[in-house]
């Protein structure tokens, strides 16, 4: 398998993390979206990371359609139920940190692409509310669990752990450790696992 992405990106990383806890092979092909000469079109229309190519030239895209896949691949490390209220509230986890990671993304283009006098504050705001907010609900549905989802480590904590370690890469002003202890606590156990430690994004 080949996996297209980059080293900053919070879906990729999701994927390698992945990959990583199911211990499973692959080559990972640096790609630059942002850029005029990129060829990411060739595979994704929507011109997005991640995408996994298959050893028959299948190309899979999306994260979250990488990773459920992924799982079925291997009985290691299993990180989604079968089926049932589990499974779902799993998915509901990674939706939500991805959720929030999609409103900083949106934030971070307008203040880095879009030229000052274009940009909208009020836009970022909304952007920034979701933010704080999707924050605060990981909190409140955390509490003093260990982990995210059924009592052990999940795609759910895959997810967040991604979520929280690209907020504190792109956004280190938002003070999520002090307004979130708990997400403190579950970010610096996901840290000390070596699919963590192994793909710290890097700019």
């Amino acid at each position: 398998m080949k996996l297209i992405g980059s080293h900053t990106s919070p879906y990729v990383r999701k994927v390698r993390v992945v990959l990583a806890e199911k211990k499973l092979d692959y080559h990972f092909e640096l790609e630059n979206v942002w850029v005029p000469e990129t060829k990411i079109q060739q595979l994704n229309p929507l011109g997005k990371v991640p995408c996994l190519i298959m050893e028959d030239g299948y190309v899979m895209q999306d994260s979250r359609v990488i990773v459920e896949y992924l799982d079925t691949l291997t009985p290691v490390c299993k990180l989604l139920a079968p089926n049932g209220r589990e499974r779902a509230d799993i998915k509901c986890w990674e939706a939500l940190a991805d959720g929030v990671l999609d409103a900083g993304v949106l934030v971070r283009l307008e203040r880095t692409l879009r030229p000052a006098a274009q940009q909208s504050e009020e836009w970022i705001a909304r952007q920034m509310k979701k933010v704080e907010l999707g924050l605060a609900e990981m909190s409140e549905r955390l509490g003093e669990a260990n982990w995210c989802a059924s009592n052990h480590y999940s795609l759910a904590d895959v997810a967040v752990g991604c979520c929280l370690g690209w907020l504190t890469f792109r956004f280190p002003e938002i003070d999520w450790r002090g307004n979130h202890p708990n997400l403190g606590k579950l970010f610096d156990k996901l840290s000390e696992r070596a699919s963590f430690k192994d793909t710290i994004p890097v700019a």
